[in-house]
């Protein structure tokens, strides 16, 4: 038989307390990098130890270098809004949900977005306050796609080329052309859903939007989470 003897092996540079203080440092700013976290600690501690140790102690201590969570900035008008949409709406049956035509814009980036900027969190945090990027613009160089779904139905995807989407073009290029043939076919039930975007709220489309008899569901502000396109 064989055992480990007692206390053989290396010294850990770092005591139980050292280690907490580490961890305690990379929790109170969860973008920085083993690096800094490292050279606070020599100015604390006037102990020099390198990035790969401070890497393990923030392991050990349940940490791991993570992607942060991306979500929209919500005020507390914001989230009253939304409450107040979602208790109007909860009575709503699958056959009153089938006649809403969702739609909305996506940019698509023709650039990388590899997301190299990581944050110190623990397994199973992820959507803690703490954890989540708030973040509503996204790089250039890319392009917007339009498209509506409905429970049994769809458009056809729509590149908005050459330039951004205005409120003329999207009377020409998405409620004329694509709109108008689904509430043609779904009839006098038939509801458009769309954001807040200022090319949709402009004079214009609301013109247009009465001409047509279409029937708007009215949208929270910041909400394309409840958006199920």
């Amino acid at each position: 038989m064989c055992s480990r003897w007692h206390g053989g092996g290396r010294v850990r540079s770092t005591t139980p307390a050292e280690d907490r203080y580490i961890a305690l440092s990379a929790k109170r700013n969860r973008r920085t990098t083993a690096q800094p976290v490292a050279n606070q600690f020599l100015a604390a501690s006037v102990k020099q130890i390198s990035r790969k140790i401070v890497a393990r102690r923030l392991r050990g201590g349940g940490l791991y270098a993570r992607r942060p969570v991306v979500c929209v900035p919500l005020t507390r008008q914001h989230r009253t809004a939304r409450l107040q949409w979602c208790r109007e709406h909860h009575n709503w049956t699958g056959q009153d949900w089938e006649c809403v035509l969702f739609s909305d814009e996506s940019m698509f980036s023709l650039s990388s977005d590899c997301r190299r900027q990581l944050i110190w969190r623990e397994s199973g945090t992820a959507y803690r306050p703490e954890n989540i990027q708030e973040k509503d613009r996204y790089p250039t160089c890319s392009i917007m796609v339009w498209a509506g779904i409905m429970i049994n139905g769809r458009t056809r995807l729509h590149v908005v080329a050459n330039g951004t989407m205005t409120g003329q073009r999207y009377i020409d290029e998405v409620l004329l052309p694509h709109v108008r043939l689904f509430r043609g076919a779904v009839g006098d039930k038939f509801v458009f859903m769309a954001d807040n975007a200022t090319c949709h709220r402009t004079l214009a489309v609301q013109d247009c939007l009465d001409s047509e008899g279409f029937q708007c569901l009215v949208w929270p502000v910041r909400s394309p989470d409840l958006n199920p396109i």
